[in-house]
């Protein structure tokens, strides 16, 4: 015979499940609709400025709705005629600059991670240190001797001190995450390659690049956007307007005497994030894996 109090509990536990299973559907409904809240204020301000670039003039400052009470295209076509050169001068200048940072952040980074990780020479760990202190370094403490460097050799003017860095390994973090990424690369691997007769630098090209895929995505992608989006090293070093980024193109829309096209600004503010969006979009599998993996033992 079955006890009664067993009986009881076993009718129970039916009931218990249903009551867990609705509250965890209760607790799953509220933090959707607490992100989906985050969301809309975190969107609020791209989604006015998407608003107010189909607004009239007179109308961007004077209303806080979303929606346009009239729709015009105008700003579009005025803010890429707009300046004294044409907007798609500004992207082509950006593309040109952001293409090569991430040539050659990927290229020198990756090799002196390689080396870091997987090379033996003296005073490695000592090097490896300096490097990583570099990162402590605020941008403006090297900026006046870099502008002086630059100045003496006559790049001024130019896109040199904007690219030319990058392939000579400036930027350490890149170089901390590939080494992590290589230390979990297993070493059995290159010991191998190297008993097989590979050299140093036929194991980087056939073995640690293409097992690497995620962490160069990573730098890739965030050297894109961080090039894109730069505004101060494109300002202190590019005086001709036509060889301007699309973030000196944008500051060249506010005028301080009063006269500043807003809706141009807006408009052309909103072209500006589409390859940055679809930059993104394109590497976001390998950028999350890149993170994901870096540093782990495989």
């Amino acid at each position: 015979m079955t006890d009664p109090a067993i009986a009881v509990m076993q009718d129970a536990r039916p009931l218990e499940v249903v009551g867990l299973g609705k509250r965890r559907v209760w607790v799953s409904v509220v933090l959707h609709v607490l992100l989906i809240g985050a969301s809309i204020v975190m969107l609020y301000p791209l989604l006015w400025m998407l608003s107010a670039s189909f607004r009239p003039e007179e109308e961007i400052f004077s209303s806080t709705s979303l929606i346009p009470s009239a729709v015009s295209l105008a700003a579009y076509p005025r803010g890429w005629f707009g300046l004294r050169v044409d907007f798609g001068t500004f992207f082509w200048n950006s593309f040109v600059i952001s293409a090569l940072s991430v040539a050659g952040n990927v290229m020198a980074c990756s090799l002196a991670a390689f080396a870091f990780a997987r090379l033996r020479f003296r005073g490695r760990n000592f090097w490896f240190a300096i490097m990583l202190g570099t990162l402590m370094l605020p941008y403006h403490v090297t900026l006046i001797p870099q502008y002086v460097l630059f100045l003496n050799l006559g790049w001024v003017g130019t896109i040199l001190p904007l690219v030319v860095p990058k392939f000579l390994a400036a930027d350490a973090f890149f170089i901390f995450l590939m080494v992590q990424f290589f230390r979990g690369i297993p070493r059995e691997l290159h010991e191998a390659a190297m008993m097989d007769g590979c050299s140093a630098w036929r194991i980087y090209w056939k073995i640690m690049l293409p097992l690497s895929l995620p962490v160069l995505a990573t730098a890739a992608i965030f050297t894109f956007i961080w090039t894109w989006d730069d505004f101060f090293g494109p300002l202190i070093y590019l005086n001709d307007m036509r060889d301007y980024t699309v973030q000196l193109g944008l500051r060249s829309f506010v005028d301080s005497t009063g006269l500043s096209d807003w809706s141009g600004l807006f408009a052309m503010s909103i072209l500006s994030l589409i390859p940055v969006f679809f930059f993104f979009l394109f590497f976001q599998r390998l950028l999350i894996e890149g993170i994901a993996t870096t540093g782990l033992k495989r």
